[in-house]
Formats: structure tokens, C-alpha cells, sequence
């Protein structure tokens, strides 16, 4: 089959285009940003790439045209396909029908951490020689790649069990709750048919497409009713929102975890020198020993452990399997260290995963300061809908130092906020700063920062390639 993809560029799609290249199929696609890396990395698998959505491309004549949800009506193509009555289908459906349908599917649910923890879950499967496929939002740097087919080997996994099958059934995805497509408003996982589901947490975000938290459990409702009797929800047992969809019904086994001590589930118990105990049914487990912060890390990782276990991975290894855990990029990752001054780099983006990020590294750090960069560029953030719980998620920090500029938010200034960060930030008094020229915040860092001091970098996207320009600076 050949396939042609309008929106290839994104995380989503170009992971779905590595898979149907993988799987034997003719793969083209476009996009309106064709540009390294994600334009690289799929040139390398032999895919074609096309700058723009002209109409001119239903001349490729492909077999079916797959739709990302980047695309809405009035794009050129899209008009195009539709005038002409042409096959097409949506990303996410086209994933479930060609791709999952035979598959064992894990899916990772939830407002945050659904990329950590579908990376921790397909590592601790690789670990245990399950040789699983995955597609995941980000790159596990225990794999070095965002989607692979199952029992595809990628490079050497001197870790690893022995393999029990190089025809895996399992696959793990990273299960997104935002919309389909501009045909299709039902959230992306309910095309996955998952038989393992985990339920992260749940709060309100993504206000460009759903009012309020509500319609957000409605959606996640959904996903709990494609669970099959035989499946099992590992549910986030701290979590109010989850405990309300629940309630709507649910017809699949259950299991709590982030459970109170000495309550039936999926425990743990944190140490100071970072590693934690897991319980299940108030048994312990074992320790997990590793590198990672935060309290929110340790409760992916249980989510992670509890869903290996129902497709029979021991608690005891799946724990082994964490200690050789190397988290994903993005995800504090440091970039670099020049005179004493380190750079890290993560996707933190919500208020609350903003906090958590900090206070993570606060605990690692203890005393030395923490200099938060921030770049609120999500749709929600871009609305306004959270910028009033941005003082109190950067309270941890030393200094502030904000990016963005006040716009309409409208087409042609979409990169804009609505609204004034400078003002957002006000609360914070003289330790938060705001700005909307790139270098000048730069200098700023550059002039703020001492010897010993953290530098934490959050945006949800390139930001400019303010990383390496900082790192530059301050050498």
C-alpha cells in the first residue's frame, strides 16, 4: 500500500510513518515545516518529503491519503482530496487498523508523564526479553529512537534478557487525549483497542479543543469502555478526576497504584538518597535504585511496573529493568556544564508539571540555586487558560526569566500569548523577568548566573535553540 501523509512532521505522524515503512508500505508524506531533525530521520528510512500541502500532490496517486490533525478544512490538499472523493483516513485510525489490531497493546494515558513512563514500560519489557514495539512522544535514550515495530532489534541491548520471541505481540503507545482529527473529535486512544491501560492522572488542559475537565473525563470514559473484559486499568489512585470516571463504569480488572500505606494496590515508600520501595498488596517488592527525581518519576515508574506485571513481568525484575532506566530526552536532560553553571533541558509545560520539574530538582541540588528559563507555548498556556498558576509553579526557583511575546494569538501571530507574561509573573516581584527578544534574555541569564548555579530550561518546543545559546554564553 502506498500511504501519502499530510502532517508527517509531527511527533505522532512521523513515528507512524517509521512504522508503515517498517510494516512494508510505500510511505510519502508533507508538511508545512520540513526541516531537521524530524525531516532527516525520515529521509534516512526512504521516505519522500514534500514542503507544503499544494494540491497538486493527489497526483502521487497514493492509496490511501492519512490525515494528521494538524490539518483542518480550507488546507489546499485537504480540499482537494475531499473535492475528488479520494481515500483518506485519520492517523490514529489507520495506526489501530493497520499496525495494533493484532497487538497486545499497552497504552499510557494521562495530563503528564504518558512519554516517561511508555518509555519506562517498553524499556522494562525489552528488559525482560518481551521485545516489544512502541511509539512513543519523545526519544527513550535506552532505544535512541521515538517507534519501531515489534521485535524489530535496534542496535545491541547488552541489558537485555534473551529475547522470547522476535515476533512480539506487545506494543506499547503513548495514548493522547487530544482530538483525532478535524472528521474524527474523539480523543486518539480510543482507536487503539488497548488490553492494558494506564490512567496517569487527569487535570485540566488543552484548552483550545475541550471547555473544561469534565469533557476531558468524558473522553478518558471512553477509552475505559474499549478496555476488554480480560484488560486491566492501572488507575492513578491519588487522583479525584480518575476516580470520578471510574464511577461512570468500568468493566475491566482494576488496580490502584500511588495507594495510601497499608491499602490494598500498588504502593512505594521514598528514601532520601532517591530510591524508593514497591509494594503490592502491602507486600514489598523490592527497591528501586536510579538517577531520576521527582516525585512524579516515582509514580510512572509504578504505573510502568504495575502494567508489566499483567503481562507477566515479576515485579522484581521489572525493578531490575528501572535501575538500567535512562530516561528520555527532554526530560531534565543536561545539556551541558561550562564554569560550574549546568544546563538542563525539559519539556515541562503545565503548571503542574512546571512544579514537579522544579521541585525535582530542587531536592537533587538541595541549596544551589535554581535559574527557571521558561517558554509557555502549548495552545493552553498561549490562551491564558493557566497563567495565573505560573508564580506559584516557579516559586521553587531562584530567578525567572520568561519568553514570550504579547500578541493576538491569531493566524499570522499564533505564536504570540494573548496575554502579558511580565504581568503572569508579577506575583514572583524582582526574582522573575520577561521577555520577547531571544538574546536578551540570554544576556540576562548570562549576566544573573554564578559558579554552582542550575539552569533549568522548560518549553515544549525548540525555543530558539536557547540551550546551546546559553551554553555558549556562559563559556
Amino acid at each position: 500500500m502506498h500511504i501519502h501523509i499530510l502532517g508527517i512532521c509531527g511527533t505522532f505522524m512521523g513515528g507512524l510513518a517509521v512504522l508503515a515503512k517498517q510494516a512494508g508500505h510505500k510511505v510519502t508524506g508533507c508538511d508545512a515545516n520540513v526541516y531537521p531533525p524530524m525531516s532527516t530521520q525520515l529521509e534516512a528510512q526512504g521516505i519522500s518529503l514534500i514542503q507544503g500541502f499544494g494540491p497538486e500532490q493527489v497526483d502521487l496517486q497514493p492509496d490511501l491519503f492519512v490525515i494528521g490533525n494538524v490539518v483542518s478544512r480550507g488546507n489546499p490538499l485537504m480540499e482537494a482530496i475531499l473535492n475528488r472523493g479520494l481515500p483518506y483516513m485519520s492517523g490514529p485510525e489507520w495506526m489501530g487498523n493497520h499496525i495494533l489490531r493484532d497487538k497486545w497493546v499497552l497504552a499510557v494515558a494521562g495530563t503528564h508523564g504518558k512519554t516517561t513512563t511508555s518509555a519506562m514500560l517498553a524499556w522494562i519489557l525489552e528488559y525482560a526479553g518481551y521485545a516489544p514495539g512502541f511509539l512513543i512522544g519523545g526519544v527513550p535514550l535506552n532505544f535512541g529512537i521515538s517507534a519501531r515495530l515489534s521485535g524489530v532489534e535496534v542496535g545491541t541491548q547488552a541489558d537485555a534478557k534473551v529475547s522470547k520471541s522476535q515476533d512480539s505481540i506487545f506494543f506499547v503507545i503513548e495514548a493522547d487525549e487530544y482530538d483525532t482529527a478535524f472528521f474524527d473529535k474523539r480523543s486518539k486512544f480510543v482507536h487503539y483497542h488497548a488490553k492494558t491501560a494506564i490512567l496517569n492522572n487527569l487535570e485540566y488542559d488543552h484548552a483550545d479543543i475541550f471547555p473544561d475537565l469534565s469533557a476531558i473525563e468524558t473522553q478518558f470514559h471512553h477509552l475505559v469502555r474499549t478496555v476488554p473484559g480480560i484488560g486491566r486499568l492501572l488507575v492513578n489512585a491519588r487522583e479525584a478526576a480518575l476516580e470520578r470516571v471510574m464511577e461512570r463504569g468500568c468493566w475491566s480488572e482494576q488496580e490502584g497504584f500511588g495507594v495510601a500505606a497499608g491499602q490494598p494496590g500498588w504502593g512505594m515508600q521514598s528514601h532520601d538518597d532517591g530510591s524508593f520501595d514497591i509494594t503490592f498488596e502491602v507486600q514489598l517488592q523490592g527497591t528501586v535504585h536510579w538517577s531520576l527525581t521527582g516525585e512524579h518519576n516515582r509514580m510512572n515508574a509504578l504505573a510502568a511496573i504495575a502494567a508489566a506485571r499483567h503481562v507477566g513481568v515479576p515485579p522484581a525484575v521489572a525493578i531490575e529493568a528501572l535501575g538500567k532506566f535512562e530516561n528520555v530526552k527532554r526530560r531534565m536532560e543536561l545539556r551541558g556544564t561550562v564554569n560550574d553553571i549546568a544546563v538542563y533541558d525539559d519539556f515541562a509545560h503545565h503548571p503542574t508539571a512546571i512544579t514537579t520539574t522544579v521541585a525535582g530538582l530542587r531536592k537533587k541540588i538541595g541549596a544551589a540555586r535554581i535559574l527557571a528559563v521558561l517558554e509557555p507555548r502549548s495552545n493552553t498556556m498561549k490562551l491564558g487558560t493557566m497563567k495565573d498558576a505560573l508564580p506559584a509553579s516557579l516559586a521553587e526557583a531562584d530567578l525567572v526569566f520568561g519568553f514570550g511575546a504579547k500578541g493576538s494569538g491569531q493566524d499570522g501571530d499564533k505564536n504570540a500569548l494573548g496575554w502579558d507574561l511580565a504581568q503572569a509573573l508579577s506575583p514572583l516581584g524582582n526574582k522573575a523577568q520577561a521577555f520577547d527578544d531571544l538574546a536578551a534574555l540570554v544576556a540576562a541569564v548570562k549576566q544573573a548566573a554564578r559558579p554552582g548555579d542550575q539552569v533549568l530550561v522548560m518549553s515544549n518546543g525548540g525555543f530558539g535553540g536557547v540551550h546551546q545559546k546559553l551554553l555558549d554564553a556562559l563559556a
